[in-house]
């Protein structure tokens, strides 16, 4: 059975909390999980010091999420963002981005040389 790390939703209304957790795929949102391996709190919260930006939460237990990717456990796409936050796995859509970044500055780059040498 394929397993999943996924968010599981808890805490009051309009001010979600979710639980990083490890569950086999085919199973509801908010049943219980495999094994709970973090949390996270989509809301910013001030710093402790109350200087500097809002921060989100998020706390993960490392060597138990390197384990269930090591057995194979297939991330959700907003805890695959948050491992590659934490550099467990390459973050996803950055490359293509990137790629594309680099396909149009080199676009740029001809055009404005072939103008350069036309004008010369």
């Amino acid at each position: 059975m394929v397993v999943r790390l996924r968010l599981a939703r808890f805490g009051k209304a309009h001010s979600p909390v979710y639980n990083i957790v490890v569950q086999h795929a085919r199973t509801a949102r908010d049943a219980k999980p495999i094994e709970v391996i973090g949390t996270y709190d989509p809301i910013p919260k001030e710093p402790a010091d109350g200087v500097g930006k809002k921060i989100k939460d998020i706390q993960l237990d490392m060597v138990r999420a390197k384990y269930w990717l090591g057995v194979g456990a297939q991330p959700s796409d907003p805890v695959w963002r948050l491992l590659s936050m934490f550099g467990l796995i390459e973050p996803r859509w950055h490359v293509k981005r990137l790629e594309v970044a680099q396909k149009e500055a080199k676009k740029g780059a001809a055009a404005a040389t072939t103008t350069t040498a036309a004008k010369a």
